[in-house]
């Protein structure tokens, strides 16, 4: 086997992405699939979840099911000599001084490039069919997630695509090919039902179809109950006082919220109520993925979906020029920036910026026109005179 699927656990902290992960890998497990659960938050709650200790290495918690804390600083003398070596020759050719291993883990960025690199080296060269990943918080993982493009565009400009970091530069396009390859990883989303919760799922979902990471679909977790209605004689009759009076409404704003959110996006929002006791253990777990994906495979199509559409799409227009649509999830509040850069279209959205290459077709062409619409951002361009 090449390699295994990869699926991306992440969400606003405090959402119950551990959780869902475990419970995602418990049941893919179940289905018959080698499963690998990794925590590359640097919280490290998954072994709470399992109810016993973790540590780098892979163990066996279940048939079928291993875990693994990814732990950055210890794989700096592990997984990262070579390109530790790099760094060195190339600092020294700068005139700087030599890194020693403790020096290199305070360099910023390097002790999430390693726990990147380790669930990659993990889902290539391990017996796993899916390795599912437990991110950091939605602000980390889109820093963790756009290093390897970021930093591999610092090492080309400064050094060229030879020389002292032409093995690091090529070890980060092998990790940003993985992550936009949309048959390999994908993000699943964890949200809970609050408007502030939802306003940051929609920058998030913006900012990773900038990098070009495929989300498969959205996990609203901890919903309230539905107030339950109860029998006398032949009737039903809802429950009555304060508490019963606090559900219902609290589950009405939590419908309007995902109401809303179901309207924005073209992608599935999955619903997992709130449970009276926290999943600990294989079997909690299974009733909460239960609960979530029904009697499904968590890689079905339901689930995973299969429309992925590309970044870029252009069209001829019949009355001369070409259109453009990147296709972006923007809302009436996204604040957008666009600016020409060479050959380059510099997009930025609440705040994450990306230059992608415009089609060849277009670079003799400028921008006339710019429009949200439902398909994302649509771009006129006209010959230029």
């Amino acid at each position: 086997m090449a390699g295994a699927r990869i699926l991306l656990f992440t969400g606003k902290g405090g959402v119950g992405k551990t959780t869902l992960a475990a419970a995602t890998a418990a049941r893919l497990a179940v289905g018959g699939h080698k499963v690998l659960v990794a925590s590359a938050d640097p919280a490290h709650s998954l072994g709470d979840v399992f109810g016993r200790p973790l540590t780098g290495e892979p163990s066996e918690v279940d048939t079928c099911l291993y875990a693994a804390h990814v732990d950055a600083r210890g794989l700096v003398d592990k997984a990262w000599q070579d390109i530790r070596r790099q760094l060195r020759t190339a600092l020294a050719g700068a005139g700087l001084d030599d890194l020693d291993a403790a020096e290199l883990t305070v360099l910023p960025g390097v002790d999430e490039l390693l726990a990147l690199t380790e669930v990659a080296r993990l889902a290539k060269e391990g017996p796993w069919e899916v390795v599912v990943v437990d991110c950091g918080p939605t602000a980390e993982t889109l820093r963790l997630l756009a290093l390897p493009e970021a930093v591999a565009g610092y090492v080309e400009r400064l050094y060229g695509s030879g020389g002292a970091l032409a093995g690091l530069a090529a070890h980060l396009g092998a990790l940003r090919r993985l992550l936009v390859d949309p048959a390999v990883t994908s993000v699943r989303l964890v949200l809970t039902p609050e408007r502030l919760v939802v306003a940051e799922t929609r920058r998030t979902l913006a900012a990773l179809a900038l990098r070009g990471i495929r989300v498969d679909s959205l996990v609203a977790n901890r919903l309230v109950p539905r107030a339950r209605t109860r029998l006398r004689g032949r009737a039903s009759i809802p429950w009555r006082g304060p508490a019963a009076s606090w559900l219902r409404t609290r589950r009405a704003e939590q419908d309007a919220v995902l109401s809303e959110l179901d309207a924005s996006t073209p992608l599935r929002v999955h619903l997992v109520e709130h449970r009276p006791a926290e999943p600990v253990g294989i079997r909690p777990l299974l009733e909460l993925a239960g609960e979530l994906y029904g009697d499904a495979d968590p890689l079905d199509a339901p689930f995973g979906g299969d429309d992925v559409r590309p970044l870029l799409g252009i069209r001829t227009l019949d009355e001369g020029g070409y259109e453009l649509t990147v296709a972006l999830p923007l809302t009436d509040s996204s604040e957008l920036d666009l600016a020409r850069v060479g050959d380059d279209l510099a997009i930025t959205v609440d705040g994450v910026r990306r230059l992608v290459a415009l089609p060849v077709l277009l670079r003799r062409h400028a921008v006339t026109d710019a429009a949200v619409e439902d398909g994302g951002l649509v771009l006129r361009f006209e010959e230029q005179a």
